[in-house]
């Protein structure tokens, strides 16, 4: 086991070590008794302690990444939900600079812009510090198809580490990052995190754009997330979250933050013969286990038939979508056979095989399965499986690596094609130091929804974070929340705590709930003219402004309308996009209203733009 830490002791070495979580990370770097550039350097030094040279293919310059740290120190973390924090990018998404290879040498090539997803993690003030292994092609789900080695289990060097994001989960769980990236087709952002005791995030499709990310099978690839607890997950989340107009799979979904636990939570589960293990009683203990937490956790736990997810499983690679492989790097491997893994080769080459007419007869048939999964899953809140049905070996998976690879493949291959969220969470760790996590499931758009049960069922296990060998932290108090007959209204300028116009809403009794930022879709401006001062916040294109600091105050219906009445041009009330992907309503501006007014987008905040003499 590997005892990590992201954070450092204080230099006269007395107090209490940071915590590794995102969360108290960033807690740590905005209170100033964490410096950035420590905690970045500390990265690298826990990549060269844990010595696997088959965990990252490429490293960051350290240089580079702490001069990059020192300079979002000095920029502040005023609007920004990731202040400092390192984190893994698997390397089949792009990071401008640093060569993109898909675990494929001859693939590779050097991006020169970031992937969205990684742009908007450095938006929020995360850094890169290196690209991280993985199957060829993100071709697998064992982590040992790859011509850079295979990433060592933090937890046991005989087992897999699960794939295909395997150095990604292994960076987070040997404690060398809080956070990384993978990506998630028929399991990759799950698997590797069941395997290793830390919580894999799937989002829903097209939640997270994937510009800039080499395709596996497009309709269906997702960016994941690796973190040690579902709040860090859901930071990361956040950050990324929104359409894209370069991805046309992008869409917006009507997705939230974890919340308070749902009361009358229904949860459905594979019957008893629907629970395949094959073999391993580790696993079937475990589930076992996570089957009485949940229990009490909800109203009730039902057993339902999985055979039409089972046949919906099946049909990612023995029907026609092995053909997307094809298109996404079938001409490729066919010009340079010998550049891919034998068996990555077997699976994307036999892509070129369907006709047009299996592709629709499978169609056809995954509407019908399709229709039976809403039927089912209409009745629940959510369904939870085993993460993994079981935990393999190097040494066998090597001598049977496409039966094995599949039966990892169990619970997690129908994801996708049913159109489903996904949150895999550590459930219990057997006596011989083997992980195991289940994944709650539901229809795309609930992914507040899961990550509000997960979260809980994770804390109640009582385990261990990652390989660290440390305890989980207390979960975190949930932010305030808006009640019935109350509506969120986003104040950004004069409304704020203790500015000139924020008695208009304490006289209407509005409650503050929370500080928080907008997504970095608007630009924000001073405008000229007005008595107090008031700024102006615009919606522009996706990812071509900033996020901007704001308050959310709590308003009853009938005092809501009345303060809109009240709002005077060219300000007006619209619906504001947060960080975190809620919506709200709150004060924009006319945009002809901003021609000639100061652009104040870079201070963050109106706060932070008086605080410089604005």
């Amino acid at each position: 086991m590997h005892n990590g830490t992201f954070g450092a002791m204080p230099a006269d070495g007395k107090g209490e070590r940071v915590t590794e979580t995102v969360v108290d990370i960033v807690k740590a770097h905005q209170a100033g008794t964490l410096d950035p550039a420590e905690t970045v350097a500390r990265a690298y030094a826990q990549a060269r302690a844990y010595g696997d040279p088959a965990l990252f293919i490429t490293l960051r310059d350290e240089a580079e990444a702490i001069a990059e740290a020192r300079a979002i120190a000095a920029m502040g973390g005023a609007g920004k939900p990731l202040f400092g924090v390192p984190v893994a990018v698997k390397d089949n998404i792009d990071v401008a600079g640093l060569p993109t290879t898909a675990a494929c040498p001859a693939f590779a090539y050097v991006p020169t812009v970031d992937a969205t997803a990684v742009a908007r993690l450095r938006a929020a003030g995360a850094i890169v510090i290196g690209k991280t292994n993985l199957d060829q092609f993100a071709t697998g789900l064992v982590g040992v198809r790859s011509p850079y080695g295979v990433p060592r289990n933090p937890h046991d060097p005989a087992l897999v580490p699960g794939g295909s994001s395997s150095g990604s989960a292994v960076a987070v769980a040997a404690g060398i990052v809080p956070l990384a990236l993978g990506t998630d087709t028929a399991g990759s952002g799950r698997v590797p995190a069941g395997l290793n005791n830390i919580v894999g995030l799937k989002p829903s499709l097209g939640l997270v754009p994937m510009t800039g990310v080499v395709p596996a099978c497009r309709s269906l690839d997702t960016v994941s997330v690796f973190a040690l607890t579902t709040d860090d997950a859901h930071l990361a989340l956040a950050a990324m979250a929104g359409p894209d107009p370069a991805d046309p799979f992008s869409r917006s979904l009507p997705w939230s933050v974890p919340g308070p636990l749902q009361a009358g939570l229904r949860i459905a589960v594979p019957c008893g013969k629907d629970r395949l293990y094959f073999g391993d009683t580790r696993a079937q203990a475990a589930f076992e286990a996570a089957l009485r937490i949940v229990t009490t956790l909800a109203a009730s736990v039902v057993e339902i038939d999985m055979a039409p997810f089972y046949e919906t499983a099946r049909l990612l690679y023995e029907g026609p979508w092995v053909a997307e492989r094809f298109a996404a790097v079938g001409a490729f491997i066919a010009r340079n056979p010998d550049a891919a893994h034998p068996v990555t080769r077997e699976i994307i080459l036999g892509g070129s095989k369907p006709s047009a007419v299996d592709t629709f007869q499978a169609l056809y048939r995954l509407a019908a399965l399709r229709a039976k999964a809403r039927e089912t899953l209409g009745r629940f809140d959510v369904l939870m499986v085993p993460t993994a049905p079981a935990a393999y070996t190097i040494a066998a998976v090597e001598a049977d690596p496409i039966r094995l690879n599949s039966q990892l493949g169990t619970y997690t291959n129908f994801v996708n094609l049913l159109d489903m969220a996904g949150l895999a969470v550590p459930a219990a760790i057997a006596p011989d130091g083997t992980p195991f996590g289940v994944t709650l499931l539901a229809p795309a758009g609930r992914d507040g929804a899961l990550a509000s049960l997960g979260r809980v069922l994770h804390a109640d296990t009582d385990l261990p974070l990652g390989a660290l060998g440390v305890a989980q932290p207390p979960l975190r108090p949930l932010a305030p929340a808006a009640v019935e007959g109350e509506v969120v209204l986003a104040a950004v300028g004069a409304h704020l705590t203790g500015l000139p116009l924020n008695h208009e809403l304490t006289s209407l009794g509005a409650r503050y709930l929370e500080t928080t930022t907008t997504a970095p879709d608007y630009r924000f401006f001073a405008l000229a003219g007005t008595v107090p001062p008031k700024p102006g916040l615009l919606r522009v294109a996706a990812g071509t402004g900033g996020p901007i600091e704001l308050e959310l105050w709590a308003l009853k219906t009938e005092a809501f309308g009345r303060f809109v009445a009240a709002v005077p041009p060219p300000l007006s009330i619209g619906t504001v996009v947060l960080g975190d992907g809620r919506t709200v309503k709150g004060f924009l501006v006319e945009a002809e209203a901003v021609a000639g007014a100061r652009d104040i987008t870079a201070t963050g905040g109106w706060r932070s733009f008086l605080a410089k003499g604005g």
